[in-house]
């Protein structure tokens, strides 16, 4: 027994060298990707001089195609994908979607996912199909509630680009913005005029994955930018005016969280 014992460790420890040599290779690396988003993802946003996705260039050499603007809801997320098919058709691989603080910072209603309605079905099941009344629910298609907007999004984009990987992110937190006297928001711990909270924002991004089908990265928690707190002010725009938009820093450390959570994904299929 000792003797096997001894032989398996011999063996393992052979091998170790070799394993530690396998270069890992990221599945993202030298990928073309599409960004959707806002003024976080805006290459003309002034608060940061390098945006996430340029953090991501450099590290994987992923090219970036760049359709996030300023001030921009899910509801511009057709838009934005019409205008990367018409730029692009099909040449490239996977989407990233990165919005929703402005649907929280504008009131839009959460809404449902679904509206319900009887309808007559053919079923069987160990005896003879036969017509039956049954619920049936469908996703509700409306640009009035924020889960309306995101199933509009999703519904177009599954049917544009059925072979592509299309990844969601949740809204980051956010401090306060007081850009004039007729651009003032407050910070994320008011709920907005409809009476909802940040957090009911990020979490139907986070059900969206489950209805749609899609992955979710939770950049909101796992990112760690916290501007309720003045030490983590740091790694946004300024500490008394804007702690809603990452500086270089913060749109690093947003960078190097999604180097690290692509990684358990693929890229192409």
């Amino acid at each position: 027994m000792k003797r096997a014992i001894t032989t398996s460790l011999i063996c393992l420890l052979s091998i170790l060298p070799i394993v530690s040599q396998v270069a890992i290779t990221h599945p993202w690396s030298g990928k073309r990707v599409a960004y959707f988003g806002d003024s976080i993802t805006d290459p003309r946003t002034k608060g940061s001089k390098k945006k996430y996705w340029g953090f991501l260039q450099d590290w994987l050499q992923i090219t970036p195609l760049v359709y996030g603007v300023s001030g921009r809801q899910w509801d511009d997320i057709p838009r934005q994908a019409n205008k990367l098919q018409e730029e692009h058709g099909d040449n490239f691989d996977a989407i990233l979607i990165f919005m929703g603080t402005n649907d929280y910072n504008n009131a839009v209603p959460i809404g449902e996912w679904y509206s319900e309605s009887m309808q007559r079905v053919e079923y069987g099941h160990r005896y003879p199909k036969r017509m039956e009344d049954r619920m049936q629910r469908r996703p509700v298609m409306t640009s009035d509630t924020y889960r309306g907007r995101i199933n509009i999004a999703l519904d177009s984009l599954k049917r544009m680009f059925p072979t592509k990987q299309i990844v969601l992110l949740t809204p980051i937190h956010r401090g306060g913005f007081y850009a004039n006297e007729s651009n003032w928001q407050c910070t994320e711990d008011y709920r907005n005029r409809c009476g909802e909270y940040l957090d009911a924002y990020a979490e139907s991004v986070k059900e969206a994955g489950t209805v749609w089908a899609m992955p979710v990265i939770d950049l909101g928690a796992l990112s760690g930018l916290y501007p309720m707190v003045e030490e983590h002010k740091q790694y946004f725009t300024n500490k008394d005016t804007d702690a809603l938009h990452p500086n270089d820093a913060g749109h690093e450390r947003m960078a190097r969280t999604l180097m690290y959570q692509l990684m358990a994904l693929p890229c192409i299929f």
